[in-house]
Parts: C-alpha cells; sequence; structure tokens
C-alpha cells in the first residue's frame, strides 16, 4: 500500500468563487464530462492543505457557456461566507469513475500532441496544441512550417468532427484530416 493516494483521484474541476447569496459556486471544469457538474450525486471535495478529499453532495448544477464555468450547488452550502470557505478547493472523482468512452470519443489529454496530416495527401499540417471546447470540439493545430504559407499564421483551428477528422490513431499518433476547401486559410 504506497501514501500516494493522488493516483486514486481525478480533479474534475476547481471552486473559484462564490456565485449569488445562496451558496451556489463558480467551477472552473478540468473534465470534458459536463455529467461530472450536472448530475446529482456523491463528490469529494478536496480543500487546500488536506490530504484526503472528502465527500460531499452535488444537488444541481448548470453551464454558463461563454464563462466555460459550471455553477454547482452542493449540499450544506447555503450562504456566500459558506461558498467563499470552499474557494480554492477541488472537486474530485476516484480514478476508477471515468466515463467508459464510446467507440469514437477521446480523452482531450490523449489528443494534444498527436500530429496532423492531409489524408489525401499525406502531407503534415501540425500537432494539435490545443482542444477548444465548442458546439464540436476545435483541434487547435500548430502549424508546420512546410505548412504554414502565410508565415503571420502560427495555428489552425479545425472542427473535430468525423467529416474533418475521419481518422484519429492514438497507436501511431496521428490525426488525419479532409478539410474542405479553404477550412486552413480561414484564419488568414
Amino acid at each position: 500500500m504506497t501514501n500516494d493516494k493522488s493516483d486514486n483521484w481525478l480533479e474534475i474541476g476547481k471552486i473559484v468563487a462564490p456565485q449569488g447569496l445562496s451558496g451556489e459556486l463558480r467551477v472552473y471544469p478540468v473534465s470534458d464530462f459536463p455529467e461530472r457538474f450536472e448530475v446529482p450525486g456523491k463528490r469529494w471535495l478536496l480543500r487546500s492543505g488536506d490530504t484526503e478529499p472528502q465527500p460531499i453532495e452535488l444537488l444541481t448544477g448548470r453551464y454558463i457557456s461563454n464563462k466555460n464555468l459550471y455553477v454547482i450547488k452542493l449540499a450544506g452550502v447555503e450562504n456566500c461566507d459558506q461558498a467563499e470557505a470552499l474557494r480554492g478547493c477541488k472537486l474530485m472523482v476516484p480514478a476508477s469513475d471515468r466515463p467508459q468512452l464510446g467507440e469514437d470519443e477521446y480523452h482531450v489529454l490523449d489528443l494534444i500532441g498527436l500530429e496532423v496530416f492531409m489524408q489525401v495527401s499525406g502531407e503534415l499540417v501540425g500537432t494539435v496544441v490545443d482542444i477548444i471546447p465548442a458546439g464540436n470540439d476545435l483541434l487547435e493545430v500548430k502549424l508546420h512550417e512546410s505548412f504554414a504559407t502565410d508565415k503571420k499564421q502560427k495555428t489552425v483551428l479545425i472542427p473535430f468532427v468525423e467529416a474533418i477528422a475521419p481518422v484519429v490513431d492514438l497507436k501511431s499518433n496521428r490525426i488525419e484530416i479532409t478539410p474542405p476547401p479553404g477550412l486552413l486559410e480561414i484564419n488568414n
């Protein structure tokens, strides 16, 4: 039995501030699974300075899309002061609680660092540096020097949908894309 308990827990979000006066909390998510914040049930709260998270009950949650925040209500947190006391705490779930991914779903962290190629020509477009959550996630791809026609443009956003990124091969560290004409010039 090791003392390192951190492997057993996944951080899903960080409480950044109270929201309003009734004890609601703003949470900055680090999980791509909305149900972590929206489906009522047990979560765990890691207070700064503690080593072990404590169980806590999530009552409600909603997403504020323009801020990329969730507003959640926790049992027992009923006013702004109680909420303020939780600022900076982390929300956790057991690591074993990773949602099962469907066939075409990926963990965001698995995609960062993949190389992106044109499916037709095999040309290297660049490397995924970030994923931007939107209606459809967008892959932010840092363009390879040979591909960047306009030297000012360092990155391009590619919608992460099957029509445009039909092949995601984690084993060989590559994504193949079939962008419609003009997609890669969008951002100029």
